[in-house]
């Protein structure tokens, strides 16, 4: 059964994550240019839904790698579900997870998180953890949830008024969604995902500086390594719940 559950879930990401890149492609753009609304050779994309290839070039694939997204997806829900098992919080988890991979995919390239993403990330986990919360079986707090997503997001917030240059305010307003999943069980778990975030952002740094591609004060995309933080805490509060 958890095989199968496991087998599903990863199904499941695979699937939903061959329509990231297209999303990923038309949000990566400038903070003050609209959504992107063309492919790299010029021609009009219909919709927000659908694979990354343009008709008009003959299918050519444009944004980032659908087989990589996808498979970096499936990998992110079938880890959930391995966690989690048959709990009634595994809905929630596998319904905001291709989110966080978009919201990662899309800072990574441009360094910036939509608050239409950010904002539905934060409302999305809060709102399906109410059911979670009310099926039986069910390994978390609603309420330490809410107060996570609270005090993360406030404690991002300072950091932000004390340095505007190392925190994005999308950071602040991803810090909402990622608090509430955490949150979910327990205060340990969302120390526990907030370090990995901070560990993971600061090694790739280290990393830029000891290959000479960046220096002290060169920006970088912190959103994906809080979203790794999160996904690390949120596996091993789901293994221990």
């Amino acid at each position: 059964m958890d095989l199968l559950l496991i087998l599903g879930a990863a199904l499941w990401g695979g699937a939903i994550g061959m329509f990231i890149p297209r999303p990923a492609y038309r949000f990566s753009v400038a903070p003050d240019e609209h959504w992107q609304t063309r492919c790299p050779e010029g021609h009009l994309i219909g919709g927000w839904v659908g694979l990354a290839r343009c008709r008009e070039c003959g299918g050519r694939a444009y944004g980032p790698s659908t087989p990589l997204v996808a498979l970096a997806t499936a990998l992110v829900c079938a880890a959930l579900a391995a966690a989690t098992g048959t709990r009634p919080e595994m809905g929630v988890w596998l319904l905001v997870a291709p989110l966080g991979v978009l919201l990662a995919v899309v800072d990574f390239t441009v360094q910036r998180l939509p608050d239409v993403l950010t904002l539905s990330l934060a409302g999305a986990a809060l709102v399906l953890l109410v059911g979670a919360a009310a099926a039986p079986e069910n390994a978390g707090d609603w309420l330490t949830a809410l107060y996570g997503a609270l005090a993360l997001g406030g404690g991002y917030f300072v950091l932000f008024l004390i340095n505007p240059n190392g925190m994005g305010f999308g950071d602040v307003k991803l810090a909402l969604g990622l608090g509430a999943v955490l949150g979910w069980y327990g205060w340990g778990a969302l120390l526990l995902g907030t370090f990995a975030g901070f560990l993971f952002g600061g090694l790739y740094g280290l990393g830029l500086v000891v290959v000479r591609r960046a220096g002290r004060k060169t920006s970088m995309p912190f959103g994906p390594f809080l979203i790794a933080g999160a996904f690390v805490g949120l596996l091993i509060g789901a293994y221990a719940a």
